[in-house]
């Protein structure tokens, strides 16, 4: 068994080489290390990651909601890193694919056989002007910082009625439905507090409909509708002026576009973001916007470099980027990465499958499941495009459980799981 290894431990070793050597330890990372490790104990694993704390993402909008506390979502990174793996806490800062080698912040330049790169997806701040400086007070907020959704809570509980807006970007985000998820629950909480009927609610999404996949959209517009929210499209926000409390957003309008200002009371900002720089200059990065990881889409294999694998949010997989679809993504890699290294064909092939459980309210969520071709990919027997309190009691109860109990320790897919633990009534049409 390798021992875990930390900063301390590899400040003086300037060159260290592994089998495999995985960039990332968030989902993607654990995940694949520990499905790996269950193929084969002997495998020589190197896990980089520079974060002492791993985080469970997907609950930032329940801790936003009121619903669970943050330190629920954090759990030490060195209690999930699988024993077998050694884990370097560095960052990486150069990739030399050529010959097989990438270099760290701290000095140490690693070599490989196999690279898997998933170091998760960068938040921009500073490309929305005023942003870092008025977060975390003010009433502006945003769930995808770090601790941020603990704010996202107070701002809502402390709401006495006025402009409450809700954003999102014009760049791929990771879970695209969690900036409307926290807006209608904070339009049900106003209305326990009795301000509602004083509140403006809208949402300013930079895209030009409410969520990406179609199928899902009638139902989206049904709760937009009952909810009495404004819905803003291709409003893209560009600016924070938190000294006059005025939100400047980009519109564009056929071929033109036009800047306005919007007051705010509240602001719930869903930053721009990409893959991260190191990425962006490497040659693993595709061509264009974005700077994902090179990869093909049913594989998860590097276009130029075989010994090359991603998935998760830095990769460039077409489909949205959520644990769930990590979920999915990492059996096919962990096939076909092993298939490389026995020199056999790659027959794993990834679909596209992603999941948003799009949060509708403090009892309801739609369980948005698709695949590459924008199709419902439902895992129950149900009308995936209704919401269902099943569905909330899923996401709520279940999901955080499967996540640390069995994904990150690389166990059965949670489909399996879901089935076996989840009563059958669950899921009848007329209770739910």
């Amino acid at each position: 068994m390798t021992a875990i290894q930390t900063t301390a431990e590899t400040t003086s070793q300037p060159s260290i080489s592994h089998q495999i050597v995985i960039v990332g330890g968030g989902s993607a990372g654990i995940t694949v290390a520990a499905q790996l490790l269950q193929h084969l104990r002997s495998l020589d694993i190197l896990i980089i990651e520079p974060s002492d704390q791993h985080y469970y993402q997907p609950g930032w909008t329940l801790v936003g909601g009121g619903c669970i506390p943050f330190e629920a979502t954090v759990q030490p990174q060195q209690k999930l890193i699988p024993p077998e793996a050694t884990w370097l806490q560095d960052t990486v800062d150069q990739f030399d694919p050529e010959h097989n080698r990438l270099h760290t912040q701290q000095g140490t330049q690693v070599t490989y056989d196999y690279l898997v790169v998933c170091p998760g997806i960068q938040i921009n701040w500073d490309q929305v002007k005023g942003l870092q400086e008025a977060l975390g007070k003010g009433g502006v907020c945003s769930n995808y910082a770090i601790g941020g959704a603990a704010y996202t809570w107070e701002t809502i509980q402390q709401f006495q009625g006025g402009n409450a807006i809700f954003t999102y970007p014009a760049t791929p985000i990771k879970c695209a439905g969690a900036p409307q998820k926290i807006m209608y629950l904070a339009e049900e909480a106003f209305g326990r507090r009795g301000v509602r009927q004083k509140s403006q609610i809208s949402y300013c999404t930079a895209t030009g409909k409410i969520f990406g996949v179609d199928a899902f959209v009638p139902a989206l517009m049904n709760v937009v509708d009952r909810k009495g929210i404004d819905l803003k499209t291709k409003h893209n926000l560009k600016e924070i002026r938190s000294d006059e409390k005025v939100a400047i957003f980009e519109v564009s309008q056929d071929t033109e576009t036009e800047t306005i200002s919007m007051p705010y009371d509240m602001l719930h900002v869903a930053p721009p973001m990409s893959a991260p720089d190191v990425i962006k200059n490497s040659p693993l990065a595709v061509e264009g916007p974005g700077g994902w990881v090179d990869v093909d889409k049913y594989t998860t294999q590097h276009h130029q470099y075989p010994n090359i694998f991603s998935l998760g949010d830095a990769s460039s997989l077409p489909t949205s980027k959520t644990a769930a679809a990590i979920r999915r993504e990492a059996p096919v890699l962990v096939q076909n990465l092993l298939a490389q290294m026995n020199q056999t064909p790659l027959t794993g092939q990834y679909n596209g499958y992603s999941c948003c459980p799009l949060i509708t309210g403090y009892d309801k969520t739609i369980l948005a499941e698709f695949d590459y071709e924008a199709q419902p990919y439902p895992s129950f027997p149900v009308d995936s495009t209704k919401e269902r309190t099943s569905m909330w009691l899923l996401k709520r109860h279940v999901l955080p459980w499967v996540y640390w109990n069995r994904m990150l320790k690389g166990q059965e897919h949670e489909g399996d799981i879901l089935r076996r633990v989840l009563p059958e009534q669950m899921f009848d049409h007329s209770k739910n």
